[in-house]
């Protein structure tokens, strides 16, 4: 089975409408589906909801859909290094849903595992709390999150094959697993693209029955989000 598209534009053709929830994974400016985002940018699609660890930074992959005025609601951990993403949510005119960060995994993961909620500790007392249900279990309050389902999910793989076998490098083995599993649609952007069976089964991280569509970005932009450098050392 052959499920590569021969440009991020075509493996996002007659998938993405407006009004979508799309989940994106990334982390920082690590594991990011740049290609994807800005396809998904030039498509024109409007009022998305987007669950991703946070909006990339400034100038960079999700920012680009914050400046088109693309994306209504975000459902994220942190909103840090993107001033337009901070701008936006300040004015009222960007909504959004902060989840912390491991229950933001979580749902993702019950969403793609179809687990409808689940209970945490995380949150209680705080704002996060405000409106959810609460329950006690051994003496301790817990209060409910849902699963995050997308009709749409992007992500970043560092190989893959024509059947959608995914293989993430290093910390870009982070949300990718999670929101493949978590859309209705996945859509994989690989930087290496090879045949099947070339892939060690005990090494995919993603199986190809979680992915849809792939798309071959050779060359993706490598940035650095701080760059710190020594201090001369005067004598």
């Amino acid at each position: 089975m052959n499920k590569v598209y021969k440009s991020a534009a075509a493996a996002l053709a007659g998938v993405v409408k407006d009004g979508q929830m799309l989940a994106v994974g990334g982390f920082g400016l690590c594991g990011v589906p740049e290609a994807l985002i800005l396809a998904l940018r030039d498509s024109g699609v409007r009022e998305l909801t987007v669950a991703s660890n946070n909006a990339g930074a400034d100038g960079f992959a999700l920012w680009e859909l914050l400046r088109t005025r693309q994306i209504r609601k975000m459902i994220s951990s942190y909103v840090g290094e993107n001033k337009l993403f901070a701008e936006q949510y300040l004015a009222g005119e960007l909504e959004l849903e902060f989840t912390p960060q491991g229950t933001l995994a979580e749902r993702l993961r019950a969403g793609g595992a179809g687990i409808p909620g689940f209970y945490t500790r995380t949150g209680v007392g705080t704002l996060i709390a405000s409106g959810k249900e609460h329950h006690d279990f051994g003496g301790q309050t817990y209060i409910l999150e849902l699963g995050l389902v997308a009709d749409v999910s992007l992500v970043k793989a560092w190989k893959g094959d024509r059947a959608g076998n995914l293989v993430y490098r290093k910390t870009a083995r982070n949300f990718n697993p999670l929101v493949a599993t978590a859309g209705r649609v996945t859509v994989a952007e690989v930087e290496h693209l090879v045949e099947v069976g070339e892939l060690d089964p005990d090494h995919v991280h993603t199986p190809g029955i979680y992915v849809q569509r792939v798309v071959h970005n050779p060359e993706p932009r490598k940035l650095v989000e701080h760059r710190t450098v020594r201090a001369e050392v005067v004598s």
